[in-house]
């Protein structure tokens, strides 16, 4: 499975231009199932909103006193963006209540080819063996209730180098094979640990040689996280819908956060069940048969993605070359290319995921994800790849740009109201607005509870209510230091500055005063100098700058206070099972 050069940004715009430069590599000819003519129609409609939103924001900037050119623009960006989401949302309520005739319909019942073999695989490095080797036995023992064990081999790929560490790997294993019964002899034998002796291209290049040395021996690849855990039967319903969808080249769950028990993560894991879920049905109802990829807690059919979705790396230098962090877009673009189908299967229950125990934990991750959509943005004029992805790849990439975009709009929108105080009715009008699309989809995805009358899996009407207004407080609190930390990122991706930022381990702890203290002041108080000496020359336009002011004024606290896991079982954010 040899990996195709790229053609890069500038030469793929060329040939887009010119068509006669390049060859076309997609498969997608022919007869145009009824799911694509369908997610065509929708698209034109989201567009068309998307755009409205963004030219009445344009309207409104422009009578609020905003210069025109790039305040204006930024303005009229975010506002679109916003407005994006929030319809997105509305899609997903909408999916939820009525259902979606065009997505891909349930599996069968009936029995499984005995050729149908897949290969379950997680790769690791470094990993807490508790949480691997915990999650990974549950999985199992629930795969084997469902009788269909025999159709799965399980392999751990470790990328640890620490031969100590390795070591205590082994003996996990042994230790999680002797508990489940499985012996080395065949036909008996289904766990398997390897440790790779080249460790190239990180989690990619680990798969890509479980490929290379087993791929052909299966006909399907289950891929997990460290922290992955899945239900027997939600497996083997991925192995039936497959089996009875041969043009489906990736199936994706939506992995539902669990297992940390602290403010952070329990306020995760709520805002996963209000919003989260409209968010994912909406996804998947623009999407259809062209969705994401999130790299884990999927199914992909084994000889498309051997053929199709090995992955060069970028030329150049700095930090957006060399291998693709967010490669699983990119895996996503190249099956679809290949005339694959590409599912997002929200409705699927049965995955779940750790969710990061503390707000530092969360910046580590968003890190590698923030340099890896920005890589996938050289990718977006690649020949060949469908419309649906090459938006993707922007959108991830935009989702971390709005965070200089809405750190620039605060600053400029304060010097304005400063120079042109009689705009300042205007202004707060504009804000209040997207604040208002801002907190739409939380209550909508409550009204959505209180609709289907879930309040009881959630400690009742009263601590539903609760637990929605802490989770809405603690997001507030925790975007201004989201914003500058991801300004911080993308700065860093785009200058290929080397900034280290170290984050505490999978596991979840409290995060100490000290800890919290050297992380954070290094976004909270370059932010707090500039704003306190921008404040007495706007005096105007200061109480835009307020709410973040106090957020950063707060920041050290608050990141101490949410990771800490005895908060947690105090205040029972989410009641009930909400946060579990």
């Amino acid at each position: 499975m040899p990996a195709i050069p790229w053609f890069g940004l500038w030469r793929g715009i060329l040939i887009a231009l010119r068509p006669s430069l390049g060859t076309q590599t997609g498969s997608t000819a022919g007869q145009v199932p009824g799911w694509l003519h369908a997610a065509h129609g929708r698209r034109r409609v989201l567009l068309a909103i998307v755009l409205s939103l963004g030219m009445a924001a344009a309207v409104l900037g422009s009578k609020a006193g905003i210069p025109p050119g790039w305040p204006l623009l930024i303005m009229t960006l975010l506002f679109a963006w916003v407005g994006a989401g929030l319809v997105t949302a509305l899609m997903g309520a909408w999916v939820l209540w009525l259902g979606d005739s065009h997505a891909l319909a349930p599996p069968r019942h009936g029995p499984i080819s005995r050729d149908a073999r897949t290969a379950i695989i997680m790769p690791i490095c470094n990993e807490e063996l508790a949480t691997v080797f915990g999650g990974l036995r549950a999985t199992c023992e629930s795969l084997a209730a469902t009788g269909a064990l025999d159709l799965f081999d399980i392999f751990i790929l470790s990328d640890t180098p620490d031969p100590t560490l390795r070591a205590a790997e082994v003996q996990a294993w042994h230790e999680l094979r002797a508990s489940l019964g499985d012996t080395p002899e065949p036909p008996k034998g289904r766990i398997f640990y390897r440790s790779r002796r080249h460790r190239s291209a990180r989690k990619a290049g680990n798969v890509a040689d479980f490929c290379c040395r087993w791929g052909a021996s299966y006909r399907y690849m289950v891929v997990l996280d460290a922290d992955s855990v899945m239900r027997g039967d939600t497996l083997v319903t991925l192995v039936r819908m497959m089996e009875q969808n041969p043009r489906a080249g990736i199936l994706q769950t939506l992995p539902q956060p669990l297992g940390q028990d602290t403010v952070h993560a329990r306020a995760q894991q709520f805002s996963a069940r209000i919003s989260g879920r409209l968010f994912a049905l909406g996804m998947a109802f623009w999407q259809l048969g062209e969705s994401h990829y999130w790299g884990h807690n999927a199914i992909l059919r084994m000889e498309p993605f051997m053929a199709h979705c090995r992955i060069a790396p970028l030329p150049g230098r700095g930090g957006l070359s060399g291998h693709i962090l967010s490669h699983d877009f990119v895996e996503a673009a190249l099956m679809r290319c290949a005339g694959f189908e590409v599912w997002l299967l929200p409705s699927l229950g049965g995955s779940w995921e750790q969710t990061p125990s503390n707000l530092l934990d969360e910046l580590q991750r968003d890190r590698r994800w923030c340099q890896g959509n920005l890589q996938n943005a050289r990718l977006i004029a690649e020949p060949g790849w469908r419309p649906a992805h090459r938006t993707m790849l922007a959108t991830g990439a935009f989702s971390y740009l709005v965070a200089p975009l809405w750190l620039a709009l605060l600053c400029s929108g304060a010097l304005v109201a400063a120079l042109a105080p009689s705009s300042l009715h205007a202004a707060t009008w504009l804000w209040g607005l997207t604040l208002v699309l801002l907190l739409l989809p939380r209550l909508l995805g409550l009204a959505t509870m209180f609709a289907r009358h879930e309040q009881a899996h959630h400690g009742g009407t009263l601590k539903l209510l609760a637990s929605t207004g802490v989770e809405a407080v603690l997001s507030a609190l925790q975007a201004p230091v989201r914003m500058l930390a991801h300004t911080l990122f993308v700065t860093s991706a785009l200058t290929g500055l080397r900034l280290e930022w170290r984050s505490p381990p999978r596991n979840a702890h409290s995060v100490g005063w000290n800890e919290a203290v050297a992380q954070v002041r290094l976004l909270t108080l370059p932010a707090l100098a500039l704003a306190l000496w921008l404040v007495p020359g706007a005096r105007h336009g200061a109480w835009t700058l307020l709410p973040v002011l106090l957020s950063l004024a707060l920041a050290v606290p608050m990141v101490v206070l949410s990771g800490h896991s005895g908060l947690a079982r105090l205040s029972q954010l989410g009641g009930g099972t909400a946060g579990k």
